[in-house]
């Protein structure tokens, strides 16, 4: 299956100049959508790991299915605001703004590894502050995965060498 059969571009979104690649025709199939998740689910089966990590939102989508598949825990990272205890936060750029991510201070303990999982990754900002904020609780990074890279704006240069999966490039 072409999962790049099931993005839809939407041009000048969410400002003028930047292509959106919009995930929502590839949820509304469910024969995409659970292959979808069954890739990441292959791809990420290895190295070993402790915890999946999705970053809110889009990253829940995928990572809520995936940690069941694969049996572990699911950790959220969030938006700023949005987790009610003692929490590490984290502000990062985006392609376009800032944006502030949280944990909770007690999601991963001392020397876990952790799945990060995401729907994009672009310039990488995303990512690099999720994994500072795996690493602020004491854990270890093992593999960060995604639906789509964006390759062009070359985001794995900003994640220091770390392991990234994606299951489609553009």
């Amino acid at each position: 299956m072409n999962l790049k059969d099931y993005i839809r571009d939407v041009p000048d979104f969410p400002e003028p100049g930047i292509l959106f690649r919009d995930i929502t025709p590839l949820l509304a199939d469910p024969d995409a959508f659970n292959f979808a998740v069954a890739q990441l689910a292959e791809q990420c089966s290895e190295p070993d790991f402790d915890v999946v990590v999705a970053i809110e939102s889009r990253g829940f989508i995928f990572g809520a299915p995936l940690a069941r598949e694969l049996g572990k825990p699911l950790i959220p990272v969030r938006k700023a605001g949005k987790l009610p205890a003692e929490r590490h936060a984290v502000e990062y750029d985006l392609e376009y703004g800032s944006n502030v991510l949280e944990i909770h201070t007690d999601a991963i303990q001392q020397g876990q590894r952790a799945l990060i999982v995401d729907d994009l990754l672009a310039i990488g900002g995303t990512l690099s502050a999720a994994s500072q904020l795996v690493e602020d609780c004491g854990g270890e990074v093992a593999r960060l995965a995604v639906v789509i890279e964006l390759a062009f704006l070359d985001g794995r240069s900003r994640l220091a060498g770390r392991d990234v999966v994606s299951l489609i490039q553009y």
